[in-house]
């Protein structure tokens, strides 16, 4: 099992730990290609009882997600969230671009013009009123993967432990 972490955007904000994460476990196969049609076995995020789900990808895109049968929680079942939960990331109406408010319209910026106005904004304030100026919602839409890397943010970048999520049985 291989685990890769991309991070998407500029690499002068991953030190700061402002930028979007996506990480994955892909299962690969023994020539070590992971082009094409392969599955990822990753473990859903909708509650807390820990089901295993396979996803089955076609050149980076999920085209369906089944219960991971060797996993002691589902046994290979997955509820509805855990099945069809994933169907947002290819929505039509998702953000692709960044927008920033300048004399008080949303406007379009660059992923640098963002992700610099956020890191210098939340060190503002961190510099102002602390670490636990900070709370941060995690959300079950994201994969457990995504989660663990929300809580690391939150303790090692943030510097505090106001964490929660959604992730509840």
């Amino acid at each position: 099992m291989l685990i890769e972490v991309r991070m998407d955007g500029p690499k002068k904000h991953r030190h700061k730990g402002v930028s979007r994460m996506v990480a994955t476990t892909e299962k690969v196969a023994e020539n070590g290609r992971t082009n094409g049609v392969r599955e990822v076995d990753t473990i859903c995020g909708f509650c807390g009882v820990g089901c295993g789900l396979t996803l089955k990808v076609e050149n980076g895109v999920i085209q369906k997600v089944t219960g991971q049968k060797s996993n002691p929680s589902s046994k290979g079942e997955a509820c509805i969230k855990g099945r069809e939960g994933w169907r947002h990331l290819y929505s039509g109406k998702r953000l692709t671009t960044p927008l920033i408010r300048k004399d008080g319209e949303l406007v379009p910026a660059s992923w640098d013009e963002a992700l610099d106005l956020v890191a210098s904004k939340m060190t503002q304030i961190k510099d102002e009123h602390g670490p636990y100026a900070f709370g941060t919602f995690s959300s079950s839409r994201s994969s457990n993967e995504l989660n663990y890397l929300a809580g690391k943010f939150v303790r090692q970048i943030l510097g505090n432990s106001n964490i929660d999520s959604c992730n509840r049985a």
